[in-house]
């Protein structure tokens, strides 16, 4: 089973973050070694923000290591159902439609979700498989 990596491992491993680097780099270690790791253009695009070139974000993230995969458009759709129950229930700009494209993108494929932010993605598409610091910690 492939695992959909989130921004946040991603850019914790990128700036060396000092409280999440270990935990971030340590599981995508531990994943590589038995499943692919996927991003989608939602990921890439979230994490270039931080650079002014797309070479350094390509070997950042190399394809040999981060394969990529397109977001289906059934994921799309059930992003926006999930966003608009969300927004119904009064749910504050805390979270973003990106969170819930990246979510449903891991349900709708049957992908694991890495993320050390899982209250979301829980609560929206309760029978994902997350791993985040609360299920795997170091």
């Amino acid at each position: 089973m492939a695992v959909l990596v989130d921004t946040n491992v991603l850019v914790d491993v990128a700036v060396r973050d000092a409280k999440w680097l270990d935990w971030s780099r340590g599981q995508l270690l531990r994943l590589a070694r038995n499943e692919p790791l996927v991003i989608n253009p939602i990921i890439y695009s979230e994490f270039s923000v931080r650079y002014s070139d797309r070479d350094s974000v390509d070997a950042l993230l190399p394809v040999s290591d981060f394969h990529r995969e397109s977001l289906p458009w059934t994921a799309a759709f059930a992003a926006g159902v999930a966003f608009r129950i969300y927004r119904l229930a009064g749910g504050g700009r805390e979270r973003v439609l990106p969170d819930f494209l990246i979510g449903a993108h891991a349900a709708i494929r049957g992908h694991k979700i890495l993320t050390r932010d899982p209250i979301g993605y829980r609560s929206y598409f309760p029978d994902l498989d997350i791993i985040s610091p609360d299920t795997h910690p170091l």
